[in-house]
């Protein structure tokens, strides 16, 4: 192991404590492994502009680490769509750590699906799968829809709704607490908690928003 490599792995372990999320050393390994595979996919397709391995561990890997404790309290196992999951944040971490979870990654741009794809392959997560389609367009229902850093609250759900199982839910990852976008929601999209997050080693705001269809009366 690199000096860098032991650096990343220590980054890891501290950030996974702070966070009260308890791993095994398959899915430690796991985790780092798709950090490197970030850093050599980037480097011929652009999938971040972040390039310095330890920004990732902190903006890519912890921050995405983040959501799944909240993610483990509403759903133990089902299936999940990551919406303009780009390099498979959050959806490739939620995979490693949940594995009764089938996550979906979707994207518009077909290299980014081909990564994820390379991702359930290199790292064996045969309930990570990556499709290159515009979500409007997907016609499986799922219990969870998630994004992170994709686009308005309205968009997301509005773009996504066709996707969501009758009794699913959104999950959207933001930095500061989004109240234009929470107002400028429609009457048929209940938000029933906003939950504020705490990433290990990043000073930023970030909380997540939940929400469902609100039911017709």
């Amino acid at each position: 192991m690199s000096d860098e490599e032991a650096t990343l792995h220590k980054r890891l372990i501290e950030g996974l404590a702070q966070l009260q999320l308890q791993l095994g050393d398959t899915q430690i390994g796991q985790l780092l492994d798709y950090l490197k595979l970030i850093a050599k996919w980037t480097k011929i397709y652009n999938l971040t502009a972040v390039r310095d391995p330890a920004e990732m561990m902190t903006q890519h890997l912890l921050d995405s680490l983040a959501v799944i404790a909240p993610l483990q309290r509403h759903i133990v196992q089902g299936n999940l769509l990551d919406v303009g999951s780009g390099a498979g944040l959050p959806g490739a971490v939620i995979a490693i750590c949940c594995p009764a979870i089938a996550v979906v990654c979707v994207d518009a741009v077909a290299k980014k699906a081909t990564f994820i794809e390379q991702v359930a392959l290199e790292l064996k997560l045969p309930n990570l799968a990556g499709l290159h389609a515009r979500v409007e367009n997907i016609e499986d229902r799922f219990d969870v829809i998630c994004s992170r850093a994709f686009a308005s609250l309205p968009d997301f759900t509005n773009w996504s709704v066709g996707a969501l199982a009758p009794a699913g839910v959104w999950l959207a990852m933001k930095g500061k607490h989004p109240a234009d976008e929470l107002a400028a929601l429609p009457a048929s999209v209940d938000v029933f908690h906003v939950e504020q997050l705490q990433v290990p080693g990043l000073s930023a705001e970030r909380c997540v928003v939940w929400m469902c269809k609100k039911p017709v009366s």
